[in-house]
């Protein structure tokens, strides 16, 4: 049996009529650039968000870095941050001349620790520090209740990387209750990509910002565009952050369809949940399933979408043979991330000897299973016997 990683052509099968006719619309309409697909796209997309504004671009990186141009992040700024994460949320800091700022991972979310996040802001005298990014990693938002009570003593923006996470629910409690919101949300803005590998996966790069801030909004619909209003009158440098239609007409196509894929994805981690259970292999500590830390007692914390499992992330002894061992029984995974972003080579002098234990920890144990919503029970019962067997053989 071959299980990928993830598998497209699944999903494509039933929705290529769909895609090809929206793409045909496009071809047909001659409005290649902007258009109304893409402003169908912003409304729905930030309806179904719960925020008012929604400003296409053309990839979640450039949604993040034109985030952090509109609150004017430069030269000398310092901006708090994750090291366990893809690439692009401490390039996008980078590229503007600021510098990262790490504050190490919860264990069993993989996401930032508002508690290590203190420590640092803290320590700030000098209030260099401009602007949070919390990652909500791997379709599970961070700790925002925390992380959001920090902003506010200190005054900073939060731009939230939900590039993992759209639809993600978080349980906000407050002194009026709890608030079911979605990633996104609840931040300054919120940051989602479109690539094709997300839940809600374009047919080529993609991403949007979303606000409930409408002058915020505003000033990244002009930064998409070179900063320009009116045409050939720039009051800012921006950059070409503009969300292809075609982009923009396939994944209305596919928006429809996104809970109900959270839902199946959902369905099949609790399949890998209950299989790995019986192989034994989490009583002895071989593997570690990932934990939905927003899903209270028997699932009733008041959000669905409380995991939308854009990854299965297991913890593994022995994860690179594991690895070798499922690559070479024809099964997809991979290692989100094994290098964490304060020991990238590229960020040079300043960073040596920083230790964050979690994050590194993270970065040498964790391995990506197939989970996309097509995938069947036997799959992944060939999945999970496979690596009871890895485990049999040491």
């Amino acid at each position: 049996m071959k299980v990928p990683l993830l598998d497209l052509q699944a999903q494509l099968a039933y929705l290529k009529d769909g895609l090809q006719a929206a793409v045909l619309k496009v071809l047909d309409s001659t409005r290649y650039i902007q258009g109304p697909e893409v402003e169908a796209l912003e409304h729905e997309v930030a309806e179904y968000s719960g925020v008012a504004y929604g400003v296409g671009v053309s990839s979640g990186t450039d949604a993040l870095l034109v985030s952090l141009m509109a609150l004017g992040i430069g030269h000398g700024d310092l901006v708090l941050t994750t090291p366990y994460s893809f690439f692009a949320t401490m390039g996008v800091v980078l590229r503007l001349g600021a510098r990262p700022v790490f504050a190490d991972i919860d264990p069993v979310s993989y996401n930032i620790d508002p508690r290590r996040m203190e420590e640092i802001l803290d320590a700030d005298k000098e209030r260099r520090i401009k602007a949070i990014i919390p990652v909500h990693l791997y379709g599970q938002c961070a700790d925002m209740k925390g992380i959001l009570a920090l902003a506010e003593r200190y005054g900073l923006p939060v731009i939230e990387d939900a590039a993992q996470a759209i639809g993600a629910e978080y349980p906000l409690a407050t002194g009026q209750g709890t608030r079911i919101l979605r990633a996104g949300a609840m931040g300054l803005s919120g940051c989602f990509s479109f690539f094709p590998s997300k839940n809600l996966g374009g047919i080529g790069d993609g991403g949007m910002v979303v606000s409930r801030d409408k002058e915020f909004a505003e000033k990244v619909n002009l930064l998409r565009n070179h900063g320009a209003y009116p045409k050939y009158y720039h009051s800012m440098v921006g950059g070409n952050f503009r969300l292809d239609p075609i982009q923009a007409a396939a994944l209305r196509v596919k928006l429809p369809y996104l809970d109900g894929w959270h839902k199946q994805r959902s369905e099949n981690a609790g399949v890998y949940d209950r299989l790995f259970q019986a192989t034994g292999l989490v009583e002895r500590g071989s593997v570690v399933t990932p934990t939905a830390v927003y899903r209270s007692g028997d699932g009733d914390s008041g959000a669905d979408n409380y995991h939308i499992y854009n990854q299965y992330v297991i913890r593994a002894e022995h994860r690179d043979g594991l690895r070798d061992w499922l690559l070479a029984n024809d099964i997809g995974c991979e290692i989100y991330y094994p290098v964490a972003l304060h020991r990238q080579k590229c960020l040079g002098a300043g960073y040596e000897g920083i230790s964050l234990p979690v994050a590194e920890k993270a970065a040498d144990e964790t391995l990506a299973l197939p989970i996309y919503p097509e995938l069947t029970v036997e799959m992944q019962e060939y999945v999970v016997s496979t690596i009871a067997q890895f485990y049999m053989n040491r």
